[in-house]
């Protein structure tokens, strides 16, 4: 999901979950206690951490901070393909994850080091150990304080050397301290006990799979239901403790076709909820296969579009993704102190990057937008600090940035998005980024302006950007700070208000360039559920947004397989 070669390269997947159900009632498969019970694990954390903090406080260069994170996941998953069964199981582990800092909040083990081959400082920036799923405190402690002694003596050799670097090396842009001291918060959720039966979601997910089975060209015809149930512990030295309980289903169906030309055509539907009972029934998803079917076999037969720059439309799903990439990434507070990013929008505070009636906002306690659930919903992220909404464009003007515990010019605290996936140091992440305007128009409207600019621009088409699987972006300067939209069903609309489905499209970009070209926007709101994946690991996010109206827009071939489709004929058991 996530490469780095030379510059930050981030990942935007659907394959986590899609579009969300609409929620359900009551779960007959989950049952949460009335009343948390004290636990045994916070408190085997709570006591280390006292104990390593008085220890470290007397060592000569001591510990000013500790964080101990205690990851308990257990996830039922069932997957089949073609009206099999592959796969039916349950996995549970726990994890831990640790942030020790030496020296002082202004200038720390964390500290970038700068010059040189580009680094992800692994031993630094991961720590990730197992930790026993029995609540027997004195195996817990044990593995804290071992796990907290090899991330001392790291973050000491590290120190050192970023001490000697700040030295040879120019001042840097951004002298902002390295770490912010956030208010003590505490909260407990009641524990989740969730099931699953196992049984009756098999004979779903063959029935679900098995229209795939009676093709004769589609391959990889696969659905797969994960249970994932996260209990989380949390303390630090600030005096937080947190034990937040959360649960996630999530069904992913995928096929693919490939067409004589050797391109592989993907399609995927994608359904989220935070019990079984909000996922769609029988009848629904079985519509969402018979679909899937029709379009990939469509798009078998679909012209391929050449590189061209056109007016187009992008679906809410697409526009979510599209904002995610093109503008959520640069807007994460770390990237702005970071010298080798880009830093696209770190002058432009006040500064109108979209038109008056377009506004931005990121909110991870956003539990659901109308009827769907939202993946990036949380209440406390990874650093102990309380979630909050921050408006990251109002009325077309910039005016903040997503902040982690680690201070920039002008934003001193963390606003709630320190995020990571377990046993990953959390840095600035995006949550449930929502795209709003003020002077929507209908669909129809929209298009009837698309078709405008077809003509005025004297263009041969425009395009329409429906569904899409995902993107990713480069943010650093060493590489071109640019992006690539993924999409799978694009049509592309002739002057005379004709369309005709297509393939082989990438929409690209570079970010300003784009975004001036931004229009206008219908009246309905779409959600992309997806876990996007950068520095801290892959983290559950949501992109909203309207369809949107881009003046121009740069498409290029999609990159192909070279491979035949199978020589062999599909076999045909008789029964």
């Amino acid at each position: 999901m996530f490469h780095r070669p030379l510059a930050f390269a981030s990942m935007l997947l659907l394959t986590a979950g899609g579009d969300a159900a609409p929620r359900g009632g009551p779960d007959a498969d989950g049952r949460a206690s009335a009343a948390p019970a004290p636990s045994p694990v916070l408190a085997a954390m709570q006591q280390e951490l006292a104990r390593s903090m008085e220890t470290l406080k007397s060592r000569p260069l001591p510990a000013y901070f500790l964080s101990y994170e205690i990851n308990d996941r257990r996830s039922v998953t069932v997957q089949g393909a073609f009206g099999t069964i592959n796969t039916s199981g349950a996995y549970r582990s726990r994890s831990l994850g640790v942030d020790l800092r030496v020296g002082s909040s202004r200038f720390d083990n964390t500290h970038q080091i700068r010059g040189g081959m580009p680094s992800f400082d692994a031993g630094e920036r991961f720590t990730f150990a197992q930790v026993p799923i029995d609540n027997e405190v004195s195996a817990i402690r044990r593995v804290l304080w071992y796990q907290t002694d090899n991330k001392y003596k790291r973050a000491v050799e590290r120190y050192t050397r970023a001490k000697a670097n700040a030295q040879v090396r120019v001042a840097a842009e951004d002298s902002s301290a390295d770490f912010s001291f956030e208010p003590a918060v505490s909260a407990s959720d009641p524990l989740v006990d969730v099931t699953l039966d196992r049984r009756a979601w098999e004979a779903k997910i063959r029935r679900y799979t098995a229209p795939f089975a009676r093709t004769d060209d589609i391959y990889d015809g696969e659905a797969v239901l994960t249970a994932e149930h996260e209990t989380r512990w949390y303390v630090n030295s600030d005096g937080s403790a947190l034990q937040t309980s959360s649960v996630l289903y999530r069904l992913v169906i995928s096929a693919s076709a490939k067409a004589a030309d050797g391109m592989v055509l993907p399609r995927y539907e994608s359904f989220l909820a935070s019990t079984a009972a909000g996922l769609p029934d029988d009848a629904a998803v079985l519509q969402a296969v018979s679909r899937m079917i029709t379009d990939l076999r469509a798009l078998k037969v679909a012209p391929v579009v050449d590189a061209i720059t056109v007016p187009a439309i992008l679906s809410g799903r697409a526009s979510g993704v599209f904002f995610h990439e093109v503008f959520g990434h640069r807007v994460e507070g770390h990237r702005q102190k970071v010298e080798t990013e880009g830093q696209t929008f770190k002058k432009m505070l006040g500064v109108k990057v979209l038109p008056d009636a377009f506004s931005v906002y990121f909110d991870p306690t956003l539990k659901r937008l109308g009827n769907v659930e939202l993946a990036g919903y949380y209440l406390y992220d990874d650093e102990g600090v309380k979630a909050r909404r921050i408006n990251v464009v109002e009325n077309g003007v910039f005016r903040n940035f997503l902040m982690s515990r680690s201070p920039i010019a002008g934003f001193d605290h963390s606003n709630g998005h320190g995020r990571a996936a377990p046993g990953f140091a959390p840095v600035a992440r995006q949550s449930n980024l929502v795209v709003a305007s003020t002077m929507a128009v209908s669909h129809d409207s929209l298009k009837k302006m698309l078709i405008g600019l077809i003509k005025e621009q004297r263009k041969p088409y425009g395009l329409i950007f429906d569904d899409i699987e995902g993107g990713f972006t480069i943010t650093q300067r060493t590489i071109p700070n640019a992006f690539n939209v993924l999409p799978v069903m694009v049509y592309r609309i002739f002057p005379d208000g004709r369309e005709e489905l297509v393939r082989g499209v990438d929409l690209v970009g570079t970010p300003l360039t784009v975004f001036s070209r931004v229009v206008a926007a219908d009246n309905v709101t779409r959600v992309f559920n997806g876990v996007c994946g950068a520095e801290s690991g892959g983290v559950p996010v949501s992109a909203s947004s309207p369809a949107i109206l881009i003046s121009q827009v740069e498409v290029q071939r999609k990159d192909k397989s070279q491979e035949q489709a199978p020589i062999l004929p599909v076999p045909r058991v008789q029964p």
